[in-house]
């Protein structure tokens, strides 16, 4: 593969090139309710080619290894059709000739299909049956594994495994015309025992979904919130961490003010930083889509902006190093600046002293959905409970968190000392691209005079 990558790479006109082939397997087994949705498995190959000519990029998009070196060619010809500039590409120090294999705790591909169908079927039956309020449920497995290999005019050569497992569970509760849906999910890149054993999330969700029909609303307006380490998770990504890709960025001039290194954007305390070497989390690897290797980029530390996430191109254009964040959920779509493994840093209060600072606040929990604009965000919270006294109370439901990223993040004041990641499944989505692997996580946060509506 090699060898036929760099034949149709050579002396091809353009100031930049590379070729993307993958093999993907992957297989899927779904219940909604009860009935067998989903059961089936697809296996397929394919192929990009991306050229740079004068800052313009062509691409070519192909389904077999058939007449390469004419898909450069025409990728390369479409470039210059555009290109009006000067290409800038940041230079890095490259891994050579890296060939990553994964290497599995317990491999899911020596699992039979009729093992993981009865797996889920029985989380299935068990959340249906678990008391009289549940009207629905949906429990999936689905498995993925990606063969990439990868080359470019720059003499880089690599071949990476990405594999991944899921299992998600949701319930859902109706009554006296009220629904409520409590979910989880499992991942893992190398261990199929992830799956295994969940009965007790299946009961748990079951018995939340049924609460949350019983549980009162939180009144709305301004509240001290502790974040669960998932809430807390989710919100730097979702509210932050997308502000910090600089393909948002490097066009944008009002959020390139925004966004300027050394500005401050939260308590001195706050540390947040992406990290695509972490073993074992679903974020990592050991280069990204454009063959930069990954690291651990800073991007607040001690309160102050220190850091954006990069491409090759974010990175030319705005004089900063690659940070091996160009990722692409497949071989039909070009690599986009993406996070990978995204926490905040642990502080020094524990688990109890943060509780003990609130005499009346609320526990907001896991992340329903939301949506950002800029700086401003909307969060729903999976569940909450209200805080009295610095003890968890009785259970709240619809309890929606709004409000500007960096007042919320300057209205910390306090930080956990129980750092938590955790592989889950569905990803992230930009552009188009969904689901990509990724994780996210930090410690419990304590935040003041947070706009919370019911």
């Amino acid at each position: 593969m090699k060898d036929l990558f760099f034949a149709a790479l050579a002396n091809c006109p353009a100031d930049y090139a590379e070729i993307r082939y993958e093999y993907f397997d992957g297989s899927e087994f779904s219940y909604r309710g009860i009935e067998l949705e989903t059961a089936g498995s697809n296996s397929r190959s394919a192929g990009i080619v991306r050229a740079c000519v004068k800052g313009g990029w062509g691409i070519c998009e192909f389904v077999n290894l058939d007449n390469l070196r004419q898909k450069v060619l025409e990728a390369c010809a479409d470039a210059a059709l555009i290109g009006k500039e000067t290409t800038m590409l940041a230079e890095y120090e490259p891994i050579p000739d890296l060939i990553s294999k994964a290497e599995f705790i317990n491999d899911f591909r020596g699992i039979s299909y009729s093992d993981k169908l009865a797996l889920i079927k029985a989380y299935n039956e068990q959340i249906l049956g678990a008391n009289s309020d549940i009207e629905s449920s949906q429990v999936s497995y689905t498995e993925r594994f990606r063969q990439i290999y990868f080359a470019s005019t720059r003499g880089i050569y690599h071949y990476k495994e990405l594999p991944q497992v899921i299992l998600a569970m949701s319930a859902i509760a109706r009554k006296d015309g009220q629904v409520q849906r409590s979910a989880e999910s499992f991942s893992s890149k190398d261990d199929y025992n992830i799956v295994l054993n969940r009965e007790a999330a299946a009961a748990e969700l079951a018995q939340r979904a049924s609460d949350l029909l019983k549980a009162p609303k939180c009144e709305a307006g301004r509240h001290t919130v502790v974040l669960r380490p998932d809430f807390a998770g989710v919100f730097i990504h979702e509210a932050f961490g997308h502000l910090s890709e600089a393909d948002f960025l490097f066009e944008n001039e009002p959020m390139q003010k925004l966004m300027q290194i050394g500005r401050k954007v939260g308590v001195k305390e706050l540390n947040v930083v992406d990290d695509g070497t972490m073993p074992g989390m679903l974020g990592s690897q050991p280069v990204d889509d454009e063959g930069t290797p990954t690291q651990c980029t800073e991007l607040i530390r001690n309160g102050e902006l220190a850091g954006h996430l990069h491409s090759l191109e974010t990175a030319g254009k705005m004089k900063a190093k690659p940070s091996g964040n160009a990722r692409s959920i497949g071989a039909g779509h070009s690599p986009i600046v993406r996070m990978t493994n995204t926490y905040i840093k642990p502080g020094k209060l524990s688990k109890e002293e943060l509780f003990a600072g609130v005499d009346d606040g609320i526990y907001a929990c896991g992340l329903y959905g939301g949506q950002t604009m800029m700086e401003m965000f909307t969060f729903s919270a999976a569940h909450a409970f209200r805080i009295r006294n610095g003890k968890i109370a009785e259970l709240l439901r619809d309890v929606v968190m709004s409000g500007n990223v960096f007042e919320t993040l300057n209205n910390i004041d306090g930080i956990g000392n129980d750092l938590s990641i955790i592989n889950r499944g569905g990803g992230c989505g930009k552009g188009g691209q969904s689901p990509l692997p990724v994780t996210f996580g930090g410690p419990h946060l304590r935040i003041r005079d947070v706009l919370i509506g019911g």
